[in-house]
């Protein structure tokens, strides 16, 4: 007589079924409004693990879209890293999403990503009145108070984030951290200037913003008015006590990345000869910002890294790999 022994499979070792991102029904489902209203109005499967979610800012009486790297395991509450686009708000494909590696680079890491999209010129403040070309831009507001509201409910935020943003938004990562204490674990500040009330960084800006059309008037008042000095990272950088601080610069020097097969370019004259133009000089006037506050920040004995490198211009082939260098530190403080 034969007897068949059936053993459980956890005995066996079944192998457990694969994570899976959280489901855009689930997403509609979870998510709750922000206080003020503000609420998820529509979200939809993008490729791979991207989500296209658009939602309603109550603050700005605009919808916003917002794109979502989902974390590979949906079921478990996860940190969150918001990372902000440059001075054109992440259109004409000059975002995140388009034009760096993140899809791949954090295919097997347990974190979703937020891109908010648009934004253009506004250094993602709230402005003080309404600009006749760029309108409404309460984006302070939508990122500190509306939107991580949103986010954590709809995909399973832990409450951990971080935050980082290239060029102009390397300066709204530190005053979105002084606007809203302890909702970012760590900062991530590639290629911008922290110092923005002094006359270098007030002509910067204002050029930042000109460049669209805006009036920087709009924003934060004429020169000399007390708002420019409220918001400025550099003046208020004791409040950043405590936060994790990740600081990237080149010096303008073109480097092995500013070549015609470099990271998008993809033998683009045009776009090289901007690089190696316009990107030159602005990423030489980020050097000369970070070197300042790097000083600051040693002087008030506030622990930051700083990785100010000795070729590279104002482009995305070096941001992205900011984006890797810096990930261990978000890494160890989200976790």
């Amino acid at each position: 007589m034969t007897l068949a022994l059936v053993l459980p499979s956890s005995v066996i070792g079944t192998a457990a079924p694969a994570p899976t991102p959280i489901a855009v029904s689930e997403v509609r489902v979870n998510a709750r409004g922000a206080a003020d209203g503000s609420h998820l109005v529509s979200a939809a499967d993008g490729a791979g693990r991207m989500l296209d979610l658009d939602v309603y800012s109550a603050a700005m009486d605009s919808v916003i879209t917002v794109k979502v790297l989902r974390a590979p395991d949906g079921s478990i509450p996860t940190p969150v890293l918001y990372l902000l686009n440059g001075a054109n708000g992440g259109l004409d494909a000059s975002s995140w999403f388009d034009q760096t590696d993140i899809a791949d680079f954090f295919a097997d890491t347990q974190i979703s990503l937020v891109i908010p999209m648009g934004g253009r010129a506004s250094y993602f403040t709230d402005w003080r009145t309404d600009d006749p070309v760029l309108g409404r831009q309460r984006w302070a507001t939508f990122l500190t108070s509306e939107l991580p509201v949103i986010i954590d409910s709809a995909i399973r935020g832990n409450g951990s984030n971080a935050i980082g943003g290239i060029s102009m938004a390397a300066t709204s990562v530190f005053q979105l951290a002084l606007a809203a204490p302890g909702l970012y674990r760590a900062i991530g500040s590639y290629s911008g200037c922290a110092r923005t009330s002094d006359p270098v960084g007030h002509a910067f800006v204002s050029a930042v913003v000109a460049r669209w059309a805006g009036n920087a008037v709009n924003m934060w008042g004429p020169p000399g008015d007390p708002e420019w000095n409220a918001t400025d990272p550099y003046l208020h950088a004791d409040q950043l006590r405590g936060t994790a601080i990740y600081v990237s610069a080149g010096t303008g020097v073109p480097g092995a990345l500013d070549t015609l097969d470099g990271p998008g370019i993809a033998g683009d004259t045009a776009k090289l000869q901007a690089q190696l133009t316009t990107g030159v000089v602005i990423e030489a006037l980020s050097a000369r910002c970070a070197v300042a506050l790097r000083d600051r920040l040693a002087a008030l004995r506030i622990p930051a890294t700083f990785n100010l490198r000795p070729v590279g211009t104002h482009s995305w082939g070096y941001w992205q790999q900011d984006l890797h260098d810096s990930w261990p530190l978000f890494e160890h403080a989200l976790h």
